[in-house]
């Protein structure tokens, strides 16, 4: 099948799954941000903190891929973490030219905070659903992530 074109049974832009995802994530962005800056931390420092708490250790160029930005801009994120003295970084146990970072003990109460807000936005989420939806959005969006490492791109003409 030529995939440049599109054909009668296929959606228009905007009743794509891909477009529906992405709106969903800039409204949860939008609906997150403000609380969270309200407890001094944006969603950015959010997800590093988040991925640190789940992955100690862990360098800068692993947590730009689990963050999805660029190694220089987790670097100004770190360094400004560092700065409030919510994250350290330590040399590698074994590696001496490796630096690990890691959640500082005031980093976890910031977090712990900005938890209480994303633990009450999901179960808002969960709620509007109901626990089926809820269970089946979880399922799909699952199968999603599964499958995308298998989509090639098509051939350029």
């Amino acid at each position: 099948m030529d995939r440049s074109r599109s054909t009668s049974d296929e959606p228009d832009a905007l009743g794509r799954a891909t477009w529906a995802l992405r709106r969903a994530d800039l409204a949860m962005q939008a609906v997150k941000e403000p609380p969270l800056r309200a407890v001094g931390l944006s969603g950015s420092n959010y997800a590093v903190l988040m991925n640190l708490r789940t992955t100690p250790g862990i360098t800068g160029a692993e947590l730009a891929r689990l963050v999805g930005v660029t190694p220089q801009a987790v670097a100004l994120l770190t360094a400004k973490l560092i700065e409030r003295g919510l994250i350290e970084r330590r040399l590698h146990p074994r590696h001496r030219s490796v630096q690990e970072l890691h959640l500082t003990d005031d980093g976890h109460t910031e977090l712990e905070k900005a938890e209480r807000i994303i633990t009450d936005l999901e179960r808002h989420v969960r709620e509007s659903l109901g626990p089926q939806r809820y269970r089946q959005l979880r399922e799909l969006l699952g199968h999603v992530i599964e499958a995308l490492p298998e989509w090639t791109p098509p051939a350029q003409s």
